[in-house]
């Protein structure tokens, strides 16, 4: 019987887990118990509030119309109490906590370290911290407090989890997905072209849980496409593709930024030739909470929103 005047603080990253994942055993794998022991507690939780929260059958797991009330407010909280604690420390003088990024893959090796010599901001705000991941793992990470910015690429035509008023977003760098494939023998000519006629083309395809993957799954400018296309090959990480794609296996959409040593040298050529229509142009964001944040977190924002305004 549940005591309604207690509730556990795990019981709300609990819902979070299962909210993003709509997966008991998925979640409790990412809660890191037993999948017995996470049922139980996300019961305990809809016996704390008095009402389900998520919708169990045959097809899966959804949120009730409660639950996804629930869940905003619960993301809300747990990003507060990250942040209060963070604000006390900085109080107390307990140590400057870490600035933390989240940043997908394609965005960690090559951009983020260029992108921070150019802002200066390394210097400026020491101790910085970068953990990559797909998007679908940094966007959890930054939602639920464990980082205070996320990086990533950013489409219009893109589902977004991080759209909402809770979240203020500005625009640090551009670039594009371009259909790339190995030369044919004759090095000027696409192994893979794109058109009409070649309705076979291996398709190198990121996963669902890549930022990447989910700008091109709801790209306009790639979808007719696709659907001709034979996907071949699925990876998280778009320097997998690329090497996959330099070594003839298939086309693949990879960041022209990512691509274009490759380019340059040869090793690569267009899919599509010289015709633009299949290219997909995306923005580089950083997102960060509407609330307010820390004093020193406050700061870089204000550093990277000034640069952004000149």
């Amino acid at each position: 019987m549940v005591n309604h005047s207690q509730i556990e603080l795990v019981w709300f990253e609990d819902c979070a887990a299962l909210a993003d994942t709509l997966s008991f055993s998925r979640a409790a794998e990412l809660r890191h118990v037993t999948q017995p022991a996470f049922s139980r507690r996300i019961r305990a939780l809809e016996a704390w509030v008095g009402t389900p929260l998520f919708e169990r059958n045959r097809r899966g797991v959804r949120l009730t119309v409660a639950g996804e009330v629930f869940n905003d407010r619960a993301l809300e909280f747990l990003r507060s109490i990250h942040s209060l604690r963070a604000k006390t420390l900085e109080a107390a003088g307990k140590g400057i906590p870490a600035l933390t990024f989240s940043a997908t893959h394609s965005l960690s090796s090559q951009f983020f370290p260029a992108w921070l010599r150019k802002t200066g901001i390394s210097h400026l705000y020491d101790p910085l911290k970068l953990v990559s991941d797909t998007l679908d793992a940094c966007e959890r990470m930054f939602v639920h407090g464990d980082a205070q910015f996320l990086l990533c690429h950013y489409h219009p035509d893109t589902a977004q989890r991080l759209a909402g008023a809770q979240f203020i977003s500005i625009q640090v760098g551009e670039d594009t997905l371009v259909p790339l494939s190995a030369p044919d023998e004759t090095g000027k000519q696409p192994k893979w072209a794109m058109d009409d006629k070649h309705t076979a083309i291996p398709l190198l395809c990121y996963s669902t849980d890549s930022g990447l993957g989910r700008i091109i799954t709801h790209s306009r400018n790639t979808r007719l496409l696709r659907e001709k296309m034979n996907t071949v090959f699925t990876s998280d990480l778009a320097t997998t593709l690329l090497a996959m794609t330099r070594a003839g296996d298939g086309v693949a959409w990879l960041p022209r930024t990512l691509a274009e040593p490759d380019l340059r040298n040869g090793a690569l050529v267009n899919a599509a030739g010289a015709n633009p229509r299949f290219d997909v142009p995306v923005q580089i964001r950083v997102f960060r909470p509407a609330a307010l944040m820390t004093e020193a977190a406050e700061r870089l924002w204000a550093r990277l929103a000034g640069d952004t305004a000149r």
